[in-house]
């Protein structure tokens, strides 16, 4: 099966869109998809020629509807997106200036920076610009951030490689390992880390692969024979465990630095020395412990970066040695390093936290050549391809089963560690973890296309679209420390000329209390981290939200509208009853139906044809026709069938028999003479009742169900859940028209949510204010369509993501009074003399540790 995109330029009408859909499914063999919001029409064809000729047929279809739209193949890999890795960002305040700064350049549609992860996120509005906006972000991150290494992960990608060295144990031989690798052909760089035994490579472009592994493989074996070379295909994991060796290291120098100029502070403080002794040994203390502070600040300040956290605490620390406080100059930058040090632990263990939660990324994949198993990466492996999964691995790329009978662990895709059995023609999706049976998998799609590297891109994404209460912290640092200072300097200037009897050594003291609390380190590193932790806490249980922002916006739900169809029933039809009239048979019915039917890959349709159970002979079909919202009508030899509603025999002036059922019936004429009718039912599915029940609960205020099914379906589901509202008999249109309606009735603040499978509600889930999609285990269209998207097939998840937005939002708006609360406390403490630069410092630090700490609760979910 191919498929493609095609993008729909100037397509602005919700309306328009489903017709289109609608109308791009009746083509023969080809499955389609809208995307609203991003304006694309997914097509699925069985070849290059169909695909051809339907994107000639979808041309005239949307031309007929929207004659100004556009219609434009998109083309793979030309996003405009780039993805900047800022190795060794560790000022919260700066990430923010750059992301501000970057934002504003001309070209850029979008950017955001994710201080966690440390990426910076770019949308320029032309591919062409990259060349001129890099050069430009590359100048704003060296005059803000010098120390930053800027990787650009297009380049990066493919180009490195982090190979696994288990069991080595000579020093000399690693040395040697390198030289030998180093000087391949195909290796521009290689590097081996005896204490975390990885061999990292930089490789030329368009290599084989394969074939450079065997040979270092051969190098390895040649020195080290009883090593094991495991080839990782993930260079972000070996990234992360990089940085982390690296923030450790860092943080060992820090603690000495600390310890060596701690234990002269105590010498000073402990004995009575006479003054020039005792300023000698606090100035080498505070040399010590404080001059690599001092250096950044001097090379900010050559940057022209006056109001960085270093320029702060130098400055507060230098003003407290001139006016005499020599002790306390040292003791506040003493208690500054130790307050970042348990900061970057903090950052560094959530940052750990986040990605240990996401790691279900596969590390490999079995690939089988011939009769012979091979460990390759899973970018490696080819559609087409046979691979091989052992009990107690990942499944690596999404395929079909050929051969073996296992039990698999989907948590860490559904959040549920029910097991599921995979036999022969089950589809076996990334990121299932294998039990007990060995299966051998026929890869269906790329590792860049399957479901696992789908989750994982839209999880670390996630945090690129920000929540507003994140936007407010980001402005609301641009403009804490400028007026801190500026009121600091106002503070040891004004009241010594004004106050009678005021000293300037007394009011600058207190001007320094002002320079300690200036730096909202707290909020800018908690805030964004509360939101991560959240979006990682839903996933963790089967909830993909591709944004902070629609995770916040979930806690203003006042209205939650579900589709009925594969929502809130199972839609799995079944047919319950056939009603023949005298002149046919039972069988005769069902076959009339099957043949009427036959184009349709609707759930009712499919139910009918599992009854007739014969093969359909398409060349006796003829004249097949869609009435839309009516029914099918096709030639069948010599006769015309109709198969429908009780819509299409009005229409078509055919008395028929009405049926008092809460199934749906299909009724079926023959040359416009009634022939019977075949009742198929749906059931509720067991979590709608107790999700209905769950939302109300929370509060929300209306629960509304849109179907296409009769009134009389409609509204006994309805009553059997105690829904509020229940819309019956409508087509795709209709249901945007619904929302629409229903969003005019809702607050200022209120939101909408829509809750579909994904397939046939792309427009309306584009037009609600949060879309979510059920059932994304295994449908791209449903990961694609929605904001939210709920791994399995339960209702009640819904309740989940809202009790999850609802606990994020209570921690970050702890962690927002806290850390002001405490500001403003030691503000006013500060002017009025009352708190010292040790206390306010020590609070400072405190906060900050205590909301990130605060912050980390969000990602336990499993009490919710």
């Amino acid at each position: 099966m191919l498929k493609k995109e095609v993008i729909l330029e100037g397509l602005d009408c919700a309306n328009c869109a489903a017709k289109i859909e609608d109308e791009v499914n009746k083509i023969n063999g080809v499955k389609a998809y809208m995307n609203f919001m991003n304006k694309t029409l997914t097509l699925e064809t069985e070849s290059e020629k169909e695909y051809k000729n339907t994107l000639q047929k979808v041309e005239t279809i949307v031309h007929k509807h929207e004659p100004d739209v556009v219609v434009i193949e998109k083309t793979v890999n030309k996003s405009n997106k780039k993805v900047l890795i800022l190795e060794g960002l560790g000022c919260a305040n700066c990430a923010a200036k750059i992301e501000a700064q970057t934002q504003s350049l001309e070209g850029v549609n979008s950017a955001t920076v994710d201080f966690v992860s440390k990426k910076l996120t770019i949308e320029a509005v032309n591919k062409k610009e990259f060349g001129k906006i890099l050069g430009e972000v590359t100048a704003i991150i060296n005059k803000l951030e010098p120390d930053v290494k800027i990787i650009d992960t297009d380049k990066n990608k493919g180009n490195n490689t982090t190979i696994m060295l288990e069991g080595l144990g000579c020093a000399n031989c690693a040395a040697k390992i390198e030289t030998e690798v180093s000087k391949l052909e195909d290796v521009k760089f290689a590097s081996v880390d005896f204490v975390s035994k990885k061999l990292t490579l930089e490789t030329n472009t368009g290599i084989n692969i394969s074939s450079l592994n065997e040979t270092i493989e051969g190098i390895v074996k040649k020195i080290e024979p009883d090593v094991k070379v495991v080839f990782e295909g993930n260079t972000s994991k070996a990234n992360t465990k990089e940085n982390d060796d690296d923030d450790e290291d860092n943080n060992k120098k820090e603690i000495a630095r600390l310890i060596i100029g701690g234990a002269i502070f105590a010498v000073g403080m402990i004995f009575n020395f006479q003054n020039w002794l005792e300023l000698t040994l606090f100035l080498i203390s505070y040399i010590i412990v404080g001059g690599p502070v001092v250096l950044k600040a001097i090379k900010g300040i050559a940057r022209g970066q006056v109001f960085s956290e270093h320029f702060l605490m130098s400055v507060a620390t230098i003003g407290a040695f001139f006016i005499g406080e020599y002790p306390e100059g040292v003791a506040v930058m003493m208690f500054y390093l130790v307050g970042e040090l348990f900061q970057d632990l903090a950052v560094g263990n959530s940052r750990k936290s986040i990605s240990a939660l996401m790691d279900i990324r596969p590390d490999y994949a079995n690939l089988k050549i011939g009769d012979e198993i091979k460990k390759v990466s899973p970018e490696e492996v080819n559609i087409g391809d046979i691979i091989v999964v052992k009990p107690g691995e990942k499944v690596p790329l999404d395929g079909k089963v050929l051969d073996g009978t296992s039990m698999v662990d989907t948590a860490a895709l559904t959040g549920e560690s029910i097991p599921r059995e995979l036999v022969p023609g089950s589809d076996a999706l990334s990121g299932f973890i294998n039990k007990n049976g060995v299966l051998t998998v026929e890869v269906t799609k790329d590792f860049g296309e399957s479901t696992v590297s789908k989750i994982l891109d839209l999880v670390q994404n996630a945090s690129s679209r920000k929540a507003p209460t994140e936007q407010f912290i980001t402005k609301f640092a641009r403009y804490y420390t400028p007026v801190v200072v500026f009121g600091a300097l106002a503070l040891a200037i004004i009241p010594p000329l004004v106050v009678p009897g005021a000293t300037f050594s007394e009011w600058i003291y207190r001007a320094l209390v002002f320079l300690v609390v200036s730096c909202p380190c707290a909020l800018v590193i908690s805030i964004p981290l509360g939101f991560f932790g959240g979006i990682g806490g839903a996933s963790k249980r089967g909830i993909l939200v591709k944004g902070s922002n629609y995770l916040e916006a979930l806690n203003n739900v006042e209205m939650v509208v579900f589709d009925k169809t594969g929502t809130l029933t199972k839609g799995v039809f079944e047919v319950v009853e056939v009603n023949a009239q005298i002149d046919y048979t039972d069988d005769e019915l069902i076959e009339y139906a099957a043949y009427a039917e036959s184009h349709s890959s609707h759930p009712i349709a499919l139910s009918i044809l599992k009854v007739y159970k014969k093969e359909i002979d398409f060349s006796k079909i003829d004249d097949y026709k869609e009435i839309a919202g009516h029914g099918l009508s096709v030639k069948l030899a010599d006769k015309e069938v109709l198969a429908g509603n009780a819509k299409l025999m009005v229409s078509e002036n055919i008395k028929y028999q009405e049926i008092e059922t809460i199934g749906t019936v299909v009724h079926i004429a023959i040359n416009k003479k009634y022939a019977g009718n075949i009742v198929i039912s749906d059931e509720v599915k067991e979590d709608s009742a107790e999700a209905i029940k769950g939302l109300k609960a929370l509060g929300i205020g209306k629960i509304v169900m849109l179907t296409g099914d009769m009134k009389a379906v409609g509204e006994k589901i309805g009553k059997q859940l105690g829904l509020d509202e229940v819309y019956s008999e409508l087509l795709p249109a209709d249901k945007v028209e619904k929302i629409e309606f229903l969003d005019a009735n809702k607050s200022k603040r209120g939101k909408v949510v829509f809750v579909g499978d994904g397939i046939n509600d792309a427009p309306v889930l584009a037009r609600a204010d949060i879309g979510m999609a059920m059932g994304g285990l295994g449908s791209d269209a449903a990961i694609e369509a929605a904001d939210i998207v709920i791994m399995t097939d339960e209702p009640s998840k819904i309740v989940t993501a809202i009790k999850v937005a609802k606990r994020t939002r209570n921690i970050v708006m702890q962690n927002i009074i806290l850390a002001l609360g405490v500001k403003a406390i030691f503000l006013v403490l500060g002017a009025s003399g009352e708190a010292t630069m040790w206390e306010a410092v020590f609070a400072d630090m405190g906060v900050a540790i205590i909301a990130i700490l605060n912050a980390m609760r969000v990602m336990n979910t499993k009490s919710i």
